[in-house]
């Protein structure tokens, strides 16, 4: 049976729950297009099955900031997933932080390895840097998913250098996310 791999691109398009903006670049944009890109990967190969939180650009999950996270925890608990993976990307107001991260819930965990694999993989195939897998049991995805979570902040929107490869090159980052899952599960690349 497959791996059920339930992927959030975090944020709503636009109202209740919009994402950061920077450089011309909107998250809520990035992420759905990563989020897809990355579901069509996992879908071509027969060991995966993925769903999307929002099935195209324009959905808006939820009323608020509250009901649009617990949307998403829903359908990925109701499903049920296998894996929970929320898609995003960092601002900050210093411009020179830049690189991508992984939250999870807990260390130890299989979330935490899962974060581990995936990050490492992310910045080789997108060519950021690695900031680490941080831990941030607040963050509701992570708390009220019944299966192993992890938050991916691709890169920093507000950094010229990691907008210029989320604007040129989205299809690295959905590329390295899911070289961590197979390396994370053990499987060779398809071919």
């Amino acid at each position: 049976m497959p791996i059920r791999i339930f992927i959030d691109q975090g944020h709503n398009p636009s109202g209740p729950n919009a994402g950061a903006e920077g450089s011309g670049l909107r998250e809520q944009d990035v992420n759905y297009l990563v989020g897809e890109r990355l579901a069509q990967l996992l879908n071509r190969d027969p060991r995966f099955t993925a769903r999307v939180s929002r099935t195209t650009p324009v959905e808006r999950l939820g009323t608020s900031n509250a009901t649009s996270l617990q949307a998403r925890v829903n359908m990925a608990n109701a499903w049920p997933a296998d894996y929970f993976l929320s898609i995003h990307c960092n601002a900050s107001t210093n411009p020179d932080i830049n690189g991508s991260e992984v939250y999870v819930y807990r260390e130890g965990t299989q979330a935490y390895w899962l974060a581990q694999h995936i990050l490492q993989a992310l910045v080789k195939s997108a060519g950021t840097r690695d900031n680490g897998v941080r831990l941030n049991p607040s963050l509701y995805v992570l708390r009220r998913t019944r299966m192993p979570a992890a938050l991916v902040e691709l890169a920093y929107l507000t950094n010229v250098g990691d907008a210029a490869k989320l604007r040129q090159d989205p299809e690295s980052f959905a590329q390295g996310i899911y070289n961590g899952l197979l390396s994370y599960f053990g499987f060779a690349p398809l071919g």
